[in-house]
């Protein structure tokens, strides 16, 4: 199998991932396992069905993320890839956009894709 470009794949991943965040939360099931944790604001959350619940229970319909930077890095001897994103999350109906970072620990999958293992996200207050 080639190798893989990991920031090309850290950048189609989190175009993939924010795009449907915005557009079709409940798509993002498809991104983590059950053995995936999301930290939330401090909540950890345990399984893909837990995940998807908070994340669509959130206390606003429409965002808009607007991605400011990406890093990557190679994790561990199975391939894994640690992101770290910053960006801005715009709010329907709001003036001011919420400053955000996000880290997303990926695993390979058999199947030659990546899946989030372990996801923590925090608003940025000034």
């Amino acid at each position: 199998m080639a190798q893989m470009d990991p920031d090309a794949v850290a950048k189609a991943f989190v175009e993939h991932y924010y795009s449907t965040f915005d557009n079709n939360r409940v798509g993002l099931a498809g991104l983590y396992q059950e053995a995936s944790m999301l930290t939330f604001e401090g909540q950890k959350i345990l399984g893909v069905h837990n995940i998807v619940s908070k994340l669509t229970s959130l206390p606003f319909q429409q965002c808009k993320h607007n991605i400011s930077t990406v890093d990557c890095q190679p994790s561990g001897p199975a391939s894994g890839m640690v992101v770290f994103v910053s960006g801005n999350l715009q709010l329907a109906g709001e003036d001011h956009a919420l400053k955000f970072s996000q880290m997303f620990h990926l695993m390979p999958t058999p199947q030659g894709s990546f899946y989030v293992f372990n996801d923590i996200f925090r608003l940025n207050y000034a």
